[in-house]
């Protein structure tokens, strides 16, 4: 029992190294350190350099966006400000300017004729077809109101009245060009408690108000043209000021905080965010509806109704921040090194399946062994070439022969 154990943990505290054999071959050679060299090319130039994998990234980007417009325009013979053509009006990273409106004045609440076209009738079973539609300006009662007997007459709806028309022409404002959008963005890294601002700490009040952004001579100005913005997009105030649209502002940090906090800079990028609609037949634009609400003297509630086409602008903030960190680079750095195994990979396959002497690779590097040569070498006849020496012991792990000191040539 005892011998066993001895020879248990002798067998158990040993070494065993895979057989290598070496392969003289220009071809094979060079496939193989060109497959090694592309493997560390990899990793360096992308892995390492480009995708900083030695880096603790932070992607939870905390933000927060204020912004202000100023300009004047015209529209509907009126001056208009910022009061009237910016919603809502609480400055957030989500606003609209307006740039027509459509204006229902002195609606109450009552029985009226609708106004769109496809409201018409001759009779009042043209319109019980109507009644339940969410598409018209009021519920649907199934009169058909008609002037005279001869002509045609338009569906009568309950509701706000008049009904809004919103055929009617308006010219848009197209003074919009020339507004201004100043945004405030600040940000932080919960990871490595780093905070950042879109423009520097020491720009005055001053020098804000006479800058305007442009990506290179002006790329941390947080005063941005809306003209140039739109620009910037393929768009003009003329193709959005009639029907609207959707631009967005995206502020980008990307920080690597191995260097100076100061490289900590933001980059801005500007699209059209609606630009799948823009050439659709229906649902082209942006627009939408408010109302002012007013009471007359004896009470009576009544309202003017605002149809706005708008150009919406919406500020997103993305980015990361990354720092050097040990752990990282070390699983980094060991994924590297197992890969660069690949080659050996590939030119084991092209070796035993693609060349000449296929046969004699596969003879060189697998040793097979049948049942026969295992039962000679457990029960081995005086003589026999397959008998093992005393002293060589079979490892049961691998299947490799270990050599005793004392079979060593001295």
């Amino acid at each position: 029992m005892g011998s066993m154990l001895v020879s248990f943990v002798t067998d158990f505290f040993t070494y065993e190294t895979t057989k290598s054999v070496v392969v003289k071959s220009w071809s094979v050679g060079i496939i193989n350190r060109i497959v090694q060299l592309l493997i560390i090319t990899y990793f360096v130039g992308w892995v390492f350099i480009h995708e900083k994998a030695y880096q603790v990234t932070d992607t939870g980007i905390e933000s927060s966006v204020m912004t202000k417009v100023k300009g004047f325009g015209y529209q509907n013979n009126r001056v208009m400000d910022v009061a009237d053509y910016v919603l809502p009006p609480q400055g957030s990273g989500v606003f609209c300017i307006m740039t027509k409106l459509i204006i229902t004045e002195n609606q109450f609440q009552g029985k009226c004729a609708e106004t769109g076209r496809r409201f018409s009738c001759e009779t009042n079973d043209n319109c019980t077809e109507h009644i339940g539609s969410i598409l018209s300006n009021g519920v649907i009662t199934g009169v058909c109101l008609k002037s005279s007997t001869d002509s045609k007459g338009m569906c009568e709806i309950e509701g706000w009245c008049p009904a809004e028309n919103d055929n009617v022409k308006v010219t848009p404002m197209l003074n919009v060009s020339k507004f201004t959008i100043f945004i405030k963005n600040s940000i932080r890294f919960p990871l490595f408690n780093i905070t950042r601002g879109n423009f520097p700490s020491t720009m005055t009040s001053e020098e804000i108000k006479k800058c305007t952004y442009h990506p290179e001579t002006n790329p941390f100005c947080p005063i941005f043209n809306v003209g140039d913005v739109l620009n910037y997009t393929g768009q003009s105030v003329e193709n959005l000021a009639d029907k609207g649209g959707e631009i967005g502002i995206n502020i980008e940090w990307k920080c690597n905080l191995d260097l100076d906090i100061e490289y900590c800079v933001p980059k801005y990028s500007f699209t059209r965010l609606d630009e799948p609609f823009a050439k659709n037949a229906v649902s082209k634009g942006y627009n939408f509806r408010f109302a002012k609400y007013f009471k007359t003297a004896n009470g009576t509630d009544f309202r003017t109704l605002h149809k706005a086409y708008a150009i919406r602008f919406d500020v997103m903030v993305t980015g990361n921040a990354g720092k050097f960190d040990t752990i990282p680079t070390l699983i980094t750095l060991v994924a590297a090194f197992t890969s660069v195994g690949l080659g050996a990979v590939l030119c084991d396959l092209i070796l035993l399946n693609f060349l000449k002497g296929a046969d004699q690779y596969k003879a060189k590097k697998f040793e097979e062994v049948s049942e026969a040569q295992i039962e000679a070498s457990i029960a081995p006849s005086p003589g026999s070439p397959l008998s093992l020496k005393g002293g060589i012991k079979s490892s049961y792990d691998s299947g490799a022969m270990s050599l005793t000191t004392s079979d060593q040539q001295l």
